[in-house]
């Protein structure tokens, strides 16, 4: 298999899609496209790995079948190694993770325009705005009801690192990076992602990448 990523320091899709491929266990390689450089349109057209989700990353390529979208990446991954590696075997805790990913997929674009995803910049307290807010209290109130209900088994979402992680992984980064302040059980959960070594991995990686995006930087700004 091999999973086309963007840069690790601004794409919150691919660390979901290379988590996903992660918690697989399969085998896999990574090509990482450096995104919105000179020319991207030109360039990103001229990428065959990307034509078949017209230049947008993730995308998972297994011998002739081509996924792209990270929740699709997931579900296929799922297929192929069991449903229970990536979802909670009780009913009304799938139930639940399956939904608290669906909305972190489809929801809170205020969150995303106004906090950046972005390993580069140096953290920093931002001021939020209602609607950013408003993201950060419904995103704490899922956390808090799946810790409550279903967290006994270990430190994260449903206890056991699960698909719920995967989505929300880029959520702890955009707190941290940007001082946003969480309860104490939030925090805790926030540090179990920090920590977890694939996490780390990334971080690593991220840094030794050498390209920018200049706009991107200016946007996560005080």
């Amino acid at each position: 298999m091999k999973l086309v990523i963007g840069n690790r320091s601004y794409s919150s899709w691919s660390l979901r899609g290379w988590l996903a491929a992660r918690q697989s266990g399969l085998a896999f390689e990574t090509q990482v496209v450096p995104l919105y450089g000179e020319n991207w349109d030109a360039v990103k057209g001229a990428i065959p790995e990307l034509a078949p989700s017209a230049g947008k990353v993730p995308v998972l390529w297994h011998g002739d079948g081509v996924v792209w979208d990270s929740l699709a990446i997931l579900e296929y991954l799922a297929d192929k190694v069991g449903r229970d590696r990536y979802w909670p075997k009780q009913d009304d805790a799938r139930a639940l993770a399956r939904a608290m990913v669906s909305e972190m997929h489809s929801s809170f674009g205020a969150l995303r325009s106004e906090l950046p995803f972005n390993l580069r910049m140096e953290p920093v307290a931002k001021p939020l705005n209602d609607s950013v807010r408003a993201d950060v209290e419904r995103i704490l109130t899922l956390w808090a009801q799946a810790r409550a209900r279903f967290g006994q088994g270990g430190p994260f979402l449903f206890g056991t690192f699960s698909a719920a992680d995967i989505f929300f992984a880029p959520v702890v980064v955009r707190f941290r990076q940007y001082g946003v302040p969480v309860p104490g059980f939030a925090a805790a959960y926030m540090d179990a992602i920090w920590e977890h070594e694939w996490l780390e991995a990334w971080r690593a990686a991220a840094a030794d990448e050498s390209w920018s995006i200049p706009h991107f930087d200016a946007a996560a700004d005080v």
